[in-house]
């Protein structure tokens, strides 16, 4: 672990000699400034918060800087005279069985953890025990009417273990399903664990692949292993099936070919014709669980508007990382500049930028830093299911996730284009500076259901999720791919995601004021914003 920690009360004035250095060496961009940014990146990157783990200590050091920047920029506390909402969390730590039987009429299999499967449990008690559930292929465990499409018509999963496939029938098609290529939330894995449980099912695998899922299993199983954190429920989360998971292709290829089932698992699930099929094999598996009970903090401040105080607009980004955990080349810290001091200190500078304005928004300006989005997007999760503010009178929320670092480009990317009409929003700020406007780089991964925006979305907020692209002002399209390449394979949730002296944070800056125009633009609107048509989102607004 690195030893060079800074006592909080450091904290404050490492951010004022970081703004004065970089207000001698960076040109500002716009009303919005890049240095503002990186002086809070600074601070909140620093080894002194310990990678801003919630429930660790660097969450009081994180939660009290954000909250004391917002009452220095003389913002209201957002939530009943308090810069702070309770965020009530359970930590799980799941140890399943080494290893996973799987048995049948055409044979016996024994799955090793970790290698061929990863299994745990929502559930608020101390073991878990499958024994010889029945199992049977759901497709791609969706319920889907505007598609007209139910993987589990006439099923029933009482007791059975269903296995489902990632991602959702469009995905590499033939023939036009659901959105194609363009992941719609029925292939999220989040969706399959959650429709699993409504059918009453006992436990629910997903078979994961590469190409569909966008990951590969590495990225499974470091995900689900350990200890997780997750919103506490009064039900202690027993509505959830008693088992999720996922196993390999290769695990499923010798569990459906004992079935009987060959060929091509994806077309065979995306006919029309589809039943679900009962594998004739039984799973054995059990689970251990050791439980602890904390409070996590989202942070929240609001400037009132001057006409319709109660119409919101929130800004919000999540605050947290992952905190201290495996080092790497002799650094445990994983300090999360990129992801998301990005997001959090962009959400600060344009709170500045609404404080400082001589003309004041119509409706309100809610600005929001959650909690634990690495752990599953919870603080948003709880935001959007306990809402501070009316949900019916939320305009719009404009989140900030992993902020472009490498300076300004001449074009953006909207996570989840076509989605809502705050697209247009953003289509007119980039013909204002001549940007080329951009979808996701990869519909098929799912992006728009993997940041807190989702969660507004969930609830029928029309949410927006951009970033820089890749055309690099200064230097092209290649440069930019190739520096977007190298945080994703080298330091995406890894200690490296450090702050550097030598990060440009313009680009960061060029997304900030977008949005921060937005903002004003939608504060001093009278309509708003809706769901365009083929949106899955587009009935809960209504």
């Amino acid at each position: 672990m690195k030893l060079n920690y800074i006592k909080t009360t450091l904290i404050f004035g490492l951010a004022a000699m970081v703004g004065c250095k970089q207000k001698e060496e960076t040109k500002s961009y716009g009303p919005v400034s890049a240095d503002d940014i990186k002086a809070h990146i600074a601070v909140l990157a620093n080894d002194s918060l310990m990678g801003r783990k919630p429930f660790g200590p660097g969450e009081p050091k994180a939660i009290n800087y954000i909250s004391s920047e917002f009452k220095k920029l003389g913002l209201a506390p957002g939530n009943n005279g308090s810069y702070f909402q309770d965020v009530p969390m359970v930590e799980i730590t799941n140890t399943p069985s080494d290893s996973m039987v799987v048995s049948g009429p055409k044979g016996r299999f024994s799955f090793k953890k970790a290698d061929d499967f990863v299994v745990f449990s929502r559930r608020e008690q101390d073991t878990i025990q499958l024994k010889n559930a029945p199992m049977v292929f759901a497709g791609y465990g969706i319920v889907a009417p505007e598609y007209h499409w139910n993987d589990y018509a006439g099923l029933n999963v009482k007791g059975k273990v269903v296995v489902v496939l990632v991602n959702d029938p469009g995905f590499k098609a033939p023939e036009k399903l659901f959105k194609g290529d363009t992941m719609t939330y029925y292939g999220r894995w989040t969706y399959k664990f959650e429709e699993a449980a409504r059918q009453g099912a006992a436990g629910v695998l997903i078979v994961h692949q590469t190409e569909p899922a966008s990951y590969g299993w590495q990225v499974v199983r470091t995900s689900n292993t350990g200890s997780k954190l997750y919103l506490q429920q009064a039900d202690k989360h027993m509505g959830r099936c008693q088992v999720e998971g996922w196993i390999t292709e290769a695990t499923a290829g010798k569990i459906f070919g004992a079935a009987g089932i060959t060929g091509d698992l994806r077309a065979i699930a995306r006919k029309k014709d589809f039943k679900a099929i009962p594998l004739n094999m039984n799973v054995t598996v059990g689970i251990s669980l050791k439980l602890k009970y904390a409070m996590s903090h989202n942070v929240v401040a609001i400037l009132k508007g001057t006409e319709k105080p109660d119409e919101t607009i929130i800004y919000s980004a999540h605050w947290d990382h992952l905190g201290v955990g495996a080092p790497v080349k002799g650094d445990s810290i994983y300090n999360g500049a990129v992801d998301n001091a990005s997001g959090a200190a962009s959400l600060l500078a344009i709170a500045k930028t609404f404080a400082q304005a001589t003309t004041k928004p119509k409706r309100s300006i809610v600005f929001l830093a959650v909690t634990a989005e690495e752990q599953g997007l919870l603080g948003s999760e709880y935001y959007a299911t306990h809402p501070i503010f009316p949900l019916a009178k939320t305009v719009a929320n404009l989140n900030m996730d992993a902020l472009g670092f490498f300076g300004p480009t001449k074009d953006l990317a909207i996570t989840g284009k076509g989605q809502n009409d705050l697209d247009d929003y953003v289509a007119a700020e980039a013909a204002k500076f001549g940007l080329e406007l951009k979808g996701d780089a990869r519909p098929g991964a799912g992006s728009y259901y993997r940041s807190d925006h989702f969660n507004f979305a969930k609830v029928g907020v029309p949410a927006l999720d951009m970033n820089n692209g890749a055309n690099s002002i200064e230097h092209g399209e290649e440069w930019g791919k190739a520096k977007k390449k190298e945080y994703n394979d080298s330091n995406y949730h890894q200690p490296s995601d450090n702050y550097s002296a030598d990060m440009d944070c313009t680009g960061m800056a060029e997304i900030a004021n977008i949005l921060y125009n937005i903002g004003v633009k939608l504060a001093d609107e009278t309509t708003f914003p809706g769901w365009k048509a083929g949106s899955e989102f587009k009935a809960l607004r209504k």
